[in-house]
């Protein structure tokens, strides 16, 4: 009897036992299919502090305009020169070096002192008088301290006791340092001087800002 009923349930257990086996591999490819979901959401997020492609490129764009930017403000404060009109002005009345002293001369054939400043101002349309006494008078004075490139210096005449207007240059230092000016001299013509420690600084009388 035992045999018999041993026979009758051998059929059902390997019917439970195909079932089972048929489930867990039909779990399998669902398992696979979440974890390869599961895989793809987090290439879709990189991790923090790693930068990829999507994220170094709008970046990169950003910092490259802001640079381009920056260098486009900054050139409009320069003209094509790099220059300010100052040192133009400057430039070009040293380009005179060695024109001879002719009275009267406001050419670049022969300059008086007067001649000299009134052509190099004018060239550069900075209203000046024509005479070093009505130029004594042009712009406004500055002390001497804070003389700058481009103003005019005025100077007596050849006698220091004479205490008038007789001589102009264009002033080349920066302030604080020594005088130093560009003029048209009755002794070698258009040439650089110095105030201090020379005859220039007994006949100094003022310094006009004309520009």
């Amino acid at each position: 009897m035992k045999k018999i009923f041993a026979l009758m349930l051998a059929p059902v257990v390997l019917l439970l036992i195909l079932m089972s086996a048929d489930g867990d591999r039909a779990a399998s490819p669902t398992e696979e299919t979440n974890r390869m979901h599961f895989a793809s959401v987090r290439t879709d997020k990189p991790e923090p502090g790693i930068n990829n492609a999507s994220s170094v490129e709008p970046i990169a764009a950003i910092k490259a305009e802001r640079t381009s930017s920056k260098k486009a403000t900054e050139a409009e404060w320069i003209n094509a020169r790099g220059t300010t009109p100052t040192d133009d002005l400057i430039a070009y009345a040293l380009t005179l070096m060695g024109t001879p002293y002719k009275y009267g001369g406001t050419s670049d054939s022969g300059f008086d002192c007067s001649g000299f400043t009134s052509h190099v101002y004018q060239e550069f349309d900075v209203l000046v008088t024509r005479s070093s006494t009505t130029q004594s008078e042009d712009g406004q004075s500055v002390s001497r301290d804070e003389a700058r490139p481009g103003d005019l210096v005025i100077f007596t005449g050849t006698d220091p006791k004479v205490r008038e207007p007789g001589h102009v240059g264009i002033v080349i230092s920066e302030p604080g340092d020594t005088i130093s000016f560009v003029h048209s001299s009755s002794n070698g013509g258009v040439k650089i001087s110095q105030v201090e420690g020379t005859g220039y600084d007994v006949r100094f009388l003022d310094v006009r800002r004309v520009m």
